[in-house]
């Protein structure tokens, strides 16, 4: 009997061992992959360095959905998109990506100063400018100081920021300048004609981080649920939320597609003293409401 025990227990143990090697192999499989909304140069990846910075892989996308799409089917651990600007306000379409996405989780949040350039090939003067490119953003941000540098220039839009300066560096035309971070003019070999021409200096815009699976841990501060109701119905979720001891950060709107007055909204609240799982429970049992993750927020 005693034989029988010890050989029983070294079996256990060794197929214990057996698993902690195999844990350790899978934990070791490569970098960690982040997506992002490219090419090279948006705010999306300044973004995206800032709040990964142990050597993580990033990979730039061409769209918002592209990215989300690398997460949900394995090809990358995490995903970072824009989500509003405190200028142009939400970017309605990565807000319908991240309404769209039901198995995807915010699990972290950057809000990054945005500091709006005017760039062009070297040598281009603004009196020369006939077309300006840039993200909707960029062109909403910097409208003001376009229409009173650059009155008679019209404005065309792109899919990103760094979309737009490489479109200019790649024609060399120097009636074309762009919109765009600050760094994209050394990645594209552009000229800086001209800086912060955003409206404010405090545009600032808010990203996602997001993964296949929920953080849980202890202590995280804000959350973010996807509500689907009629736009009468949305008060009484906020009222719970609040009276959860939930105080909300943002909310915003997008039409659900079924009849008018029914909507989708973005809800993201805060509690300092760190967010429960009574207080997410408290929101999310209430009909149409999804969890979509907890997290820490952190500002460049």
């Amino acid at each position: 009997m005693k034989k029988t025990f010890i050989l029983i227990l070294a079996v256990v143990l060794l197929l214990s061992m057996l698993s902690a090697v195999a844990e350790d192999r899978i934990s070791a499989e490569g970098p960690v992959k982040v997506s992002y909304l490219g090419p090279e140069g948006t705010y999306t990846e300044e973004a995206a360095q800032f709040w990964f910075r142990n050597g993580e892989t990033l990979i730039p996308k061409a769209t918002v959905n592209d990215a989300i799409t690398d997460v949900l089917t394995g090809d990358a651990d995490f995903a970072v998109i824009p989500q509003e600007n405190t200028l142009g306000g939400a970017v309605v379409n990565y807000v319908d990506a991240l309404i769209a996405a039901e198995d995807a989780y915010v699990v972290g949040e950057v809000v990054l100063p945005i500091s709006q350039t005017l760039m062009g090939v070297p040598g281009t003067k603004l009196d020369e400018i006939k077309i300006v490119f840039s993200h909707v953003q960029g062109l909403t941000q910097s409208a003001t100081w376009r229409a009173e540098h650059l009155p008679d220039a019209d404005a065309m839009e792109m899919s990103s920021t760094a979309a737009a300066a490489s479109y200019v560096a790649e024609t060399g035309d120097k009636t074309l300048a762009a919109v765009a971070a600050p760094g994209a003019a050394r990645l594209y070999g552009l000229e800086v004609l001209a800086e912060n021409v955003q409206i404010s200096d405090a545009n600032k815009t808010r990203f996602y981080v997001l993964s296949s699976r929920p953080l849980k841990e202890a202590g995280l501060t804000r959350a973010v649920f996807v509500v689907t109701c009629e736009g009468s119905w949305i008060d009484d979720i906020l009222v719970r939320a609040h009276d959860a001891g939930l105080e909300t950060v943002s909310l915003h709107d997008r039409p659900e597609g079924s009849f008018l007055g029914k909507y989708h909204y973005v809800l993201e609240v805060a509690c300092d003293a760190g967010i429960t799982d009574a207080q997410i429970e408290a929101v999310s049992e209430l009909e149409g409401v999804r969890f979509a993750g907890c997290f820490n927020a952190a500002e460049k």
